[in-house]
């Protein structure tokens, strides 16, 4: 399986505070890699760094074949390239409470790469089928389920077609049967050649549904429990 999500030996601090220490991994395409921790260990910081919404100071990141170094700002052109290859589903969704479910999903495509609305909303709406939310294309965040949302944030990743899924702790306010369905949506994405990044403290969930559970404490990666 080809990689699509390299990460080389990256530092990050704040302060004279150290918050990742030489994180090295990778996420293969198909793969569901879960980034487990407890909390303060530094999974949700490393996704913020991939995600480009934090600077890290050493390594370098790689995503489906544009590298970004330590220390480097990601702006204009670039951001939007690095961005575009991939999605990042936040633990409390952050759907813009004043847009319904389609326009939240077709905000980035149309505003930002500039993809014609009738374009993006006959992919929106595709997604959002895809996911069993189609019917709730029209309704604003307050009106969905936890679960709803959840699925309209999905789509609202996927809506640039990008190879790296990320979510942030996307287990913790579901209960035990739409976790299995989460799980195995996951999989299903997996399956089609995506490649998912999880940061998660359900172990449970990690090792049913992950590929490869990797383990942080205190910023650093340790090795795997047998």
């Amino acid at each position: 399986m080809s990689t699509v999500l390299d990460v080389r030996g990256v530092h990050l601090r704040r302060g004279a505070r150290r918050i990742l220490t030489g994180i090295t991994f990778t996420v293969p395409r198909g793969a569901i890699v879960a980034l487990m921790g407890s909390s303060g260990s530094g999974k949700t910081t490393m996704l913020r760094a991939i995600a480009g919404l934090e600077r890290f100071d050493e390594g370098a990141i790689g995503i489906d074949g544009l590298e970004v170094g330590g220390g480097r700002k990601l702006s204009g052109q670039t951001l939007r390239q690095w961005r575009s290859r991939m999605g990042f589903v936040f633990q409390f969704h952050h759907l813009f409470e004043h847009l319904t479910a389609l326009d939240n999903v077709t905000l980035a495509p149309i505003h930002l790469h500039r993809v014609a609305k009738s374009t993006a909303e006959t992919r929106a709406r595709e997604l959002l089928d895809s996911l069993g939310v189609e019917h709730r294309a029209g309704a604003l965040p307050r009106e969905l389920s936890g679960g709803e949302a959840q699925r309209v944030a999905i789509a609202r990743a996927l809506a640039l077609d990008p190879p790296l899924l990320m979510m942030d702790e996307p287990t913790a306010s579901l209960d035990p049967e739409r976790r299995t369905d989460l799980g195995v949506l996951l999989q299903g994405l997996a399956a089609r050649g995506r490649a998912v990044l999880v940061s998660t403290h359900d172990d449970v969930f990690a090792r049913e549904f992950g590929t490869d559970v990797r383990r942080l404490v205190d910023g650093a990666l340790v090795e795997p429990r047998p």
